[in-house]
């Protein structure tokens, strides 16, 4: 679960209830766009990636 997702330098960290690193994203040039507590989303460009808790991608969307 996803406690808190924050953009520090050109990394997107995120952190569990216990205030643990799950992951570690690299912005590439993009933004965090928000986080719930079972997925963040960065926007690169004209694409919008969402991620899980642990990194790994769950989709795009292009547009």
């Amino acid at each position: 679960m996803i406690s808190l997702a924050i953009e520090k330098g050109n990394q997107v960290i995120v952190y569990n209830e216990k205030n643990r690193q799950t992951a570690c994203v690299i912005l590439g040039g993009g933004k965090l766009l928000g986080y719930t507590a079972s997925s963040f989303s960065i926007k690169r460009g004209c694409s919008v990636y969402t991620y899980d808790e642990r990194g790994r991608v769950l989709g795009t969307k292009i547009g």
